[in-house]
């Protein structure tokens, strides 16, 4: 991933820069950067990723190569030290229109094998394939911020509910859409979903009509947190939060975030007995003393600097 990110990187490795800079930065990419061809990689403030999802002649909709690029871009991120955080966005006038269904329907409705017993097992095969291409983004120890603009439709849910920090357009919609075309949601939306939203009713209601919810109602309902104006001010937005994260202790960070999921998934006793254990030995951190120290002396915690993780 260093390599992709070196290829891809405009503009100075040097000092945080303000936001909109930044975002000029992002968006002067070409195209997909290469091995990838669905996504655009680019690093455009020291310690922030930014993935692009890239197929704008085709509405950003997911075809066969997204599904494993997704799984290869966030395994490298998660090994690469030099990064603290990923903004996730999309490219073009929306943010996804879902599956590509032309270009993924021969793979899902025409798997070819000898019976019915071998052709469930290979469609269970493709379909648990497909999941790990969002959890891949929860496993990934680094906090993924999503910036969503315009139709976030179909796996689009599925990707964004996957993320840490999901931020939207006022002209953003979500709608989980599989009911329109037959199937049920399986590659994480009805999973993720319920944890995310609380609210039982919203979410039946939302999965069993396809009608779509509007970011009013995203932001009351906590799918997002933050609303803005438009697409430039959105991903201003997550480069100020993104470089808030980078400023902080990876270890620290890199923690919370593993530490959320568990207790998201586990009981109380649990998750306490979880992060006993994790911080028996990460509070042996220099960085402790270093964002301590920093606190006393009235200083940023943006002058600390932390040893790569």
């Amino acid at each position: 991933m260093n390599s992709i990110i070196r290829s891809a990187f405009v503009g100075s490795r040097g000092l945080w820069r303000p936001a909109l800079n930044a975002v000029r930065a992002m968006s002067a990419s070409g195209g997909p950067t290469p091995p990838f061809t669905t996504l655009a990689i680019s690093q455009p403030a020291t310690h922030v990723t930014h993935v692009e999802l890239h197929r704008p002649e085709k509405r950003n909709a997911m075809n066969q190569a997204f599904w494993s690029e997704m799984i290869d871009c966030f395994n490298q991120i998660a090994e690469d030290p030099e990064c603290r955080v990923v903004i996730f966005s999309g490219a073009g006038k929306l943010f996804t229109a879902g599956i590509d269904l032309m270009d993924m329907a021969g793979n899902l409705l025409r798997p070819e094998a000898d019976d019915t017993a071998r052709i469930s097992w290979k469609v269970r095969q493709t379909i648990s394939k497909y999941q790990e291409t969002f959890s891949v983004i929860e496993k990934c120890p680094k906090p993924v911020v999503v910036a969503v603009h315009g139709a976030c439709v179909g796996a689009g849910v599925d990707l964004i509910t996957a993320c840490d920090i999901r931020l939207c357009t006022q002209d953003a919609w979500f709608q989980v859409k599989e009911v329109d075309i037959g199937l049920a949601a399986d590659v994480g939306t009805l999973q993720r979903l319920p944890k995310v939203i609380g609210s039982g009713s919203l979410v039946n209601e939302l999965a069993l009509t396809a009608r779509k919810m509007y970011s009013d109602e995203a932001k009351s309902s906590g799918l997002v947190s933050r609303v803005f104006p438009d697409k430039e001010t959105l991903m201003a937005g997550a480069m100020e939060i993104a470089g808030e994260i980078a400023s902080r202790s990876p270890v620290a960070v890199q923690g919370t975030k593993i530490n959320l999921i568990f207790s998201r998934d586990h009981s109380v006793r649990e998750s306490l007995d979880f992060v006993a254990t994790w911080n028996m030995s990460m509070l042996q951190t220099d960085d402790l003393m270093k964002s301590a120290q920093a606190a006393l002396e009235k200083k940023s915690i943006k002058q600390v600097v932390f040893s790569k993780l």
